[in-house]
């Protein structure tokens, strides 16, 4: 077995105690963490389907599934230093690539968007996502087609990306939209679930924001002229009564 796929095993090892604030040590890591299990067996998985014996590749990736109830791809590249954090539920996608340093949650997809459909001319092209290095994508994240998502960015949790997400950004909501692009100034902050410290600068609520406001002063306008014309014809009855009186007077003399 070569010495790499050692050297990437051990960098899983680092990444999960590096990240996960409840890991101990190596020990507890290597065996509890289905996260680790499924990262480990899938660098074997992947061998396999490099040398050709798919079959092999592919059982072996069907058994850990049932064990961890993490699916990935034996196809599926994978960078260094990849932390899978809970993970039941996260599945990755044959033509996935995923870069170093990347961590992800669990209930996350890396699929395709329409696997169903004419799946025949689907085959040996690319459908799944490509992640690029220290991405983080929070639990229950739907990241579909073969969008880029950039260096240094975030995925919130239960976002859905279809399009591609530029380097150094948080994205979130459905569909997902970006809220922040500060991580050029850090990029070793770690954000678990992909979601930022502090107030969340959505776009939309500022919308909604702004609109409420707007209609705020066009209620306060509605009743300025409510009052105006109120005035209006308080004045115009006052002077009406004053002629019709003077009417009368004349009337009288």
């Amino acid at each position: 077995m070569s010495k790499n796929l050692f050297t990437l095993i051990f960098t899983d090892l680092k990444a999960a105690k590096l990240r996960d604030p409840a890991a101990r040590n190596y020990f507890e890591i290597f065996f509890t963490y289905p996260g680790f299990h499924a990262i480990l067996f899938h660098r074997f998985s992947n061998l396999l389907w490099r040398l050709g014996l798919k079959f092999l590749a592919r059982f072996l990736s069907n058994f850990i599934r049932l064990l961890t109830s993490i699916e990935i791809h034996p196809a599926a590249t994978v960078g260094h230093s990849f932390f899978i954090d809970h993970g039941a539920g996260l599945v990755i996608g044959e033509t996935s690539t995923i870069g170093n340093n990347v961590t992800m949650y669990q209930q996350t997809t890396l699929g395709g968007l329409s696997p169903s459909i004419d799946s025949s001319l689907q085959r040996n092209t690319k459908r799944h996502p490509t992640l690029k290095n220290n991405v983080i994508v929070g639990s229950g994240a739907q990241v579909l087609g073969p969008v880029v998502i950039g260096e240094n960015s975030r995925i919130g949790a239960n976002a859905v990306v279809l399009n591609d997400v530029p380097s150094d950004m948080t994205f979130v909501g459905i569909p997902a939209r970006k809220i922040q692009s500060d991580y050029k100034k850090d990029v070793e902050l770690f954000e678990a679930y992909g979601i930022s410290k502090g107030k969340i600068d959505d776009p939309n609520k500022k919308s909604i924001n702004a609109l409420f406001k707007e209609i705020h002063i066009l209620n306060e306008k509605i009743l300025e002229l409510q009052n105006s014309i109120q005035n209006q014809k308080n004045s115009f009855g006052f002077q009406l009564k004053q002629n019709v009186k003077r009417k009368r007077k004349v009337k009288r003399g």
